[in-house]
């Protein structure tokens, strides 16, 4: 009975504060009051006591078997970090009214932390607000049954919500972050631990405005991190926890929720990372700066992760009337330039959380406020097509993600929509209430023609598979 009531008196401040972590209304719309860091951690009605009840860190085993089923999302954004699922499972092209089958339901900590799907199992960190605790679950894609979770001690008040991070996960570990910017890496059969980082202790890391929001990047046996102030980036080999290079940061770059997206250019592997002050793009080989500018900053918060769009070119985007901007890289003598391409203004593209996706010469978001349609733009950023009144909640505040030429897309209320799109316009295939709850905003992950969504207080997974 008391759950249910935290619970409800959740729901009631999250409607009271409005939809939008980081919202943006349509030029034509009174613009709404922006969301300011601290103004959300809950009073009276949560937990005020500052202990843990775990004196160390706990590992867990549960009665969960991993499933055997093909396919996999291990990391925010997919296997290639772009949002896109090239599996050849064919997909449903419509549902009954009640929408896809739902296998299976699990409660979660509020928050936004999405999932990671390999090898059958379910990867997801959560927090135990009983304990007072980070827990990194491992469940079965079978049943939702747990396998293992592993808790470390660590005090979190509700802060709009408290998780937003997604693991990231190979045959042999997992690497995820908490709120607070510990990082932990574990065993990905076990859950035995690796080794761990306090960002903030060890690197002076600022932690950003609503909590920790960066996913951890898996590159072969090394985890790339970005906690800013005393290094831009680190790589960390992830069987030992040895710290392999450190990226200078002179300029004082704060972490940001924006995640690291791997890219080449010119025949050189890097990483390109927003931090508070601007944009860089760092070597995989040794972590020196082969390029940065100052040219794209995000007020208050940035959140989407850049975008590659091949060629060179570097999608950038945000909420806060930043708008939408190209980076171009360019080779001189040796040297590599980022320099400004087309920019457009916030009535035309943005977004407050979520990642837009490239695939085939077309760019898909879908815009921030009340209009909240789906739109493409090309390469050079004009508009080819808008959903038009086919909407996506209030906010536009949702997820989605690609796969066969099918977009899935998730409102703020949890009204999943399945649309086919391409370089020529969308058609709307089926569509339905999958979530109960509010503030559907975690990313979404489909491996083997299950797609896992979630809202504030619950994950499910449903069947998207045409032959089930």
């Amino acid at each position: 009975m008391k759950d249910k009531i935290i619970a409800g008196a959740i729901v009631l401040v999250s409607l009271a504060l409005g939809y939008g972590w980081m919202s943006e209304s349509s030029a034509s719309a009174p613009q709404p009051e922006l969301r300011k860091p601290g103004a959300d951690i809950s009073g009276n009605i949560f937990r005020s006591t500052t202990q843990s009840k775990l004196s160390k860190p706990e590992l867990r085993k549960g009665s969960g078997v991993a499933a055997d089923i093909p396919g996999s999302w291990p990391c925010f954004r997919g296997p290639n970090r772009d949002g896109v699922n090239t599996e050849n499972i064919p997909l449903a092209r419509s549902w009954s009214a009640s929408g896809p089958p739902k296998l299976w339901s699990v409660s979660v900590c509020q928050g936004y932390a999405g999932a990671a799907v390999l090898g059958g199992k379910v990867y997801l960190l959560d927090y135990d607000e009983t304990n007072l605790a980070d827990a990194l679950r491992c469940l079965s894609l079978d049943d939702g049954a747990e396998i293992w979770r592993y808790s470390y001690p660590v005090c979190v008040k509700p802060n709009h919500g408290i998780t937003r991070t997604v693991p990231a996960a190979s045959e042999n570990y997992v690497v995820a972050m908490g709120p607070k910017c510990h990082v932990y890496c574990v065993k990905a059969q076990s859950g035995e631990p690796l080794w761990s980082l306090d960002l903030a202790k060890e690197f002076k890391t600022a932690e950003p405005a609503w909590y920790a929001g960066q996913c951890p990047l898996l590159d072969g046996e090394k985890a790339i991190l970005a906690p800013g102030n005393e290094a831009l980036l680190i790589a960390v080999d992830c069987a030992s926890g040895k710290i392999l290079w450190k990226t200078p940061n002179p300029h004082n770059w704060k972490m940001t929720h924006a995640s690291i997206l791997p890219a080449e250019f010119g025949g050189q592997k890097m990483y390109v990372y927003c931090g508070d002050g601007g944009v860089a793009g760092v070597s995989a080989a040794d972590g020196k700066v082969l390029w940065e500018t100052d040219g794209w900053r995000v007020s208050t918060a940035t959140v989407p992760t850049p975008v590659d769009m091949d060629g060179g070119r570097i999608f950038l985007t945000g909420y806060y009337d930043a708008g939408a901007l190209l980076l171009q890289l360019k080779d001189n003598g040796g040297k590599i330039s980022a320099e400004p391409g087309f920019h457009l203004k916030s009535q035309l593209f943005g977004s407050y959380q979520q990642t837009p996706i490239f695939c085939q010469d077309c760019l898909y978001g879908i815009l921030p406020g009340p209009d909240s349609q789906l739109v493409c733009l090309d390469l050079k950023g004009n508009q080819l097509w808008s959903s038009k009144e086919i909407r996506f909640g209030k906010q536009g505040g949702g997820p989605y993600l690609l796969a066969q030429g099918l977009l899935y897309a998730l409102d703020d209320d949890g009204l999943l929509t399945l649309l086919e799109v391409s370089k020529t316009g969308c058609r709307q295939l089926a569509q339905a209430k999958v979530l109960d709850g509010v503030e559907s905003w975690g990313p979404m992950a489909l491996a083997g023609g299950r797609l896992l969504v979630r809202d504030l207080t619950h994950m499910v997974c449903l069947d998207v598979r045409e032959n089930r």
